[in-house]
């Protein structure tokens, strides 16, 4: 018995003829009559008595009808329910963010979902990108923002926007006049990374071209996770960091950063969630709310090349370890 069938019975019963039940119904008058048949076989009672003109129910079939009619009222009311749901904007939403974006985007972004979405309430974790992605696998996260593609068949990935990377020089270094950056042979041994962040710094290296850490330059280590203290590291000489271009936001008078020549390289931000995920009215506030409130630059069209990080041969053995 299916809710199909259901709809058919109810539907003869209300106009009484084969021909426009199945019109009402918007099958053949074929399959109607098979669905009914079918369901007449499984519960071994007649619905109707097609002797009589016009079609009839039979006693027990009356019964059967109202009981449909019933079912059906109580499919529309799950139905009704669960639209609601996926449109309601209340109630506690955990997101996750990864640790090279959170400072930039999310004193952006959250004054902008105040007004969007007044009556929910936001817990905000940042953590980097192999942690997002377990814990939106296990219902820990309900959403995060992340670079992507993840790989994972199991999340789904709503692109955003594309940020490019941009080079941060000290003012000793050959490019800190030039108009664009363009890697240096020297650059290689000097690049800065932060420590665990494997999406990221597997994203650095694809950009310049190198395979492993073995070639970056090792007389002082760095046991950091801030793009901050990679800024001020640049400031003392001490390297050079290639960084997204949101994290500029505050210092883009300082003339320090330099962009890549077209095709720029970049990272896809989007909203990630599990397969299982249904508020998708949450999603398009979410998306309206970022992309409205970057700045101008980043949503324009340029030509870029989008960097990957989870088929980098440096992100596979760092995380395999």
């Amino acid at each position: 018995m299916t809710i199909q069938q259901l709809k058919y019975i109810v539907a003869l019963d209300d106009e009484r003829h084969f021909a426009r039940a199945a019109e009402v119904c918007m099958v053949s008058q074929p399959g109607l009559t098979i669905q009914l048949k079918n369901l007449e076989e499984e519960i071994g009672i007649k619905i109707f008595d097609r002797n009589k003109v016009p079609l009839t129910p039979t006693v027990l079939g009356a019964e059967i009808i109202n009981r449909a009619k019933k079912i059906l009222r109580e499919a529309d009311e799950i139905r009704d329910f669960v639209v609601n749901e996926k449109n309601k904007l209340e109630g506690e939403v955990k997101i996750g963010i990864i640790s090279t974006l959170s400072p930039y985007l999310i004193p952006l972004f959250i004054q902008a979902m105040k007004k969007a979405t007044p009556k929910m309430q936001f817990i905000i974790k940042e953590a980097n990108t192999g942690q997002l992605m377990n814990d939106v696998t296990t219902g820990a996260l309900d959403v995060a923002i992340m670079a992507t593609p993840t790989g994972n068949p199991h999340l789904i990935e709503h692109p955003v926007f594309k940020e490019p990377f941009v080079a941060y020089l000290n003012t000793v270094h050959p490019m800190a006049t030039a108009t664009h950056y363009e890697l240096q042979p020297s650059d290689r041994a000097e690049l800065l990374l932060l420590q665990n962040e494997y999406c990221y710094n597997a994203q650095l290296l694809d950009i310049c071209d190198i395979k492993s850490t073995g070639k970056i330059k090792e007389q002082f280590s760095y046991d950091i996770s801030s793009i901050e203290t990679l800024k001020n590291l640049v400031r003392a000489e001490l390297g050079f960091a290639i960084i997204p271009e949101l994290s500029m936001i505050n210092d883009s008078e300082t003339g320090l950063f330099k962009h890549f020549k077209d095709p720029k390289p970049v990272r896809e931000i989007s909203l990630v969630v599990s397969d299982t995920f249904s508020k998708k009215l949450l999603l398009e506030k979410m998306n309206e709310a970022i992309w409205n409130c970057l700045p101008e630059s980043l949503q324009q069209n340029f030509a870029y090349r989008k960097i990957r990080w989870n088929d980098s041969p440096y992100f596979i053995k760092a995380t395999t370890r």
